[in-house]
């Protein structure tokens, strides 16, 4: 509760209230995201389950494909152009975490950034992977390296999951909790104007929508 009073006196001292940073096509993104591959991993050893398994991993690779358009036409701090960085900035993000200094701007920081663009394409070299395993292109190699980036990309999540952890202790805000209501401290002329919910309503459905294709067999280009 003291800390909580702490926040609130120093948010009124330098003009910072709750603004909408995140918004509905990117969150949806995020938790449809972490669902989609929670479940592709859960699935993974399982015959009996293998069409879930696919239905999970070809979702996984859509909504990347979705994040990657709305990272080039989406709201401010959706866009890659205001998170990715070069090399020094995300060396000298890296820098200010081990002095426990807190990230300034609302959006992503320059090594979350990074991390994502690099989570995004592991996946969609999951996706074909898996793919190419499904047509038997390259025998067992197709197999073995699914195998391998998959784990690659779970190292990556437990990471970035870590990561929230330490940036929500050194900003004093919840940053896993940001990512479901869209909102952080900041200033009035930081926030978004439009959340969005047309388009992250159209995503949620189409990915449902996409997912059910699979699981059913109506599209076996994919699973056969």
């Amino acid at each position: 509760m003291t800390d909580q009073i702490q926040q609130k006196v120093a948010s009124e001292q330098t003009g910072q209230t709750m603004i909408l940073v995140w918004d509905l096509p990117v969150r949806v993104f995020h938790w449809l995201l972490v669902i989609c591959f929670a479940g592709a991993w859960l699935t993974s050893e399982s015959e009996r389950l293998q069409m879930i398994h696919y239905a999970f991993g070809y979702t996984t690779c859509l909504l990347v494909c979705i994040r990657l358009l709305w990272g080039l036409f989406g709201t401010r701090y959706a866009r890659f152009s205001q998170f990715l960085k070069g090399p020094k900035a995300v060396f000298d993000h890296f820098l200010a975490m081990l002095r426990l200094k807190p990230h300034q701007d609302v959006g992503h920081n320059p090594a979350g950034g990074l991390v994502m663009i690099v989570l995004m394409l592991l996946i969609l070299l999951i996706g074909l992977s898996g793919y190419m395993s499904v047509k038997e292109v390259f025998g067992d190699f197709s197999s073995e390296f699914h195998e391998s980036v998959s784990h690659l990309a779970l190292a990556l999540v437990i990471l970035h999951i870590l990561a929230a952890v330490i940036m929500s202790i050194l900003e004093k805000q919840n940053l896993i909790r940001a990512m479901v209501n869209g909102k952080k401290r900041g200033l009035p002329n930081q926030a978004i104007l439009f959340p969005q919910y047309l388009i992250g309503t159209l995503i949620f459905v189409g990915s449902l929508y996409f997912f059910y294709l699979v699981i059913s067999g109506a599209l076996p280009g994919l699973t056969q």
